[in-house]
């Protein structure tokens, strides 16, 4: 990914985080987000996101990389907040907003896919924690 690709990725969340804040979730902290096996829920990422996440995102333990919770979690609050990826940037625990998340959602994932489209990187869709373990930090 180019650094201007990379720009055009941060450029959209920034369009997200603006249509989330225009929505009005409410946020309880309460990290639930962050523990997918307790909560019932995968975070799926595309190839995009996780190279934006991992080109900026705090050193992680591979060895403690699992699909049942989020390894940039620290307490109830995320350590790679600026390069997280839609799924995070779109998910609130507020019951009154679960169809404008699942709309927000589905619209930027197209977006990303027509992004993927535009950069000839191909498409790739997987649980987080895959996209993880393919990556191994120089310091490991």
């Amino acid at each position: 990914m180019t650094p201007e690709q990379r720009q055009t990725v941060l450029r959209l969340y920034d369009e997200v985080d603006r249509a989330v804040t225009a929505a009005g979730p409410s946020c309880q902290a309460s990290g639930r987000c962050c523990r997918f096996k307790e909560y019932g829920h995968t975070l799926f990422v595309s190839n995009l996101e996780a190279e934006v996440l991992l080109a900026a995102a705090p050193p992680f333990d591979p060895a403690t990389v699992s699909p049942d919770f989020c390894p940039f979690q620290q307490g109830n609050l995320c350590t790679a907040r600026e390069p997280r990826p839609l799924g995070c940037r779109v998910y609130y625990c507020d019951p009154n907003y679960q169809e404008k998340g699942v709309e927000l959602s589905e619209h930027y994932l197209r977006r990303l896919k027509q992004l993927a489209e535009e950069f000839d990187s191909g498409w790739r869709y997987a649980p987080l924690h895959v996209f993880l373990r393919e990556h191994v930090p120089a310091d490991a």
